[in-house]
């Protein structure tokens, strides 16, 4: 396919977040405030995809993410790829990720839990898919966490 045959306008300057799959492309639209920039953002959902079957995609124009933000966006989509765009030009891809740690983004399960009854930011350590709370040592897999409001 060439760039004239895109089914998503191109953008000048930004990030493309592609590979998104379908179902998770509003919550990562959401998990990174991308409904209350200014700028041009293009959310495409239910492309087809060798990858994951139908996936999302989304371009952000003048807007280049930072580690943590991309962090937060492993919790709910990993394998997502960044694309870099400069001057209508892939400069850099980045597969996200899911970082040792995650920090203030998914809630703990534990009601009795210490981040659920404090105000304190949650941590925890990420191992195979499985996050362990740092203060109650409560496991959760990655894939049903609820994110923090």
């Amino acid at each position: 396919m060439n760039k004239k045959e895109r089914l998503v306008a191109a953008i000048e300057q930004g990030t493309v977040i592609d590979h998104i799959p379908a179902e998770k492309t509003y919550q990562v639209a959401q998990l990174l405030g991308l409904f209350d920039l200014t700028t041009p953002v293009t959310i495409g959902i239910n492309y087809p995809s060798q990858k994951v079957g139908n996936k999302g995609i989304i371009k952000v124009s003048d807007k280049f993410f930072t580690d943590d933000e991309i962090s937060r966006l492993s919790v709910v989509a990993p394998k997502v790829i960044l694309n870099i765009i400069r001057d209508y030009e892939v400069v850099e891809k980045k597969t996200v990720e899911t970082p040792s740690e995650i920090r203030g983004i998914v809630k703990c399960k534990n009601p009795k839990c210490i981040t659920n009854n404090e105000p304190m930011s949650t941590y925890f350590h990420v191992h195979d898919g499985i996050l362990t709370c740092h203060y109650c040592e409560k496991e959760q897999d990655i894939s049903s966490v609820e994110l923090v409001p």
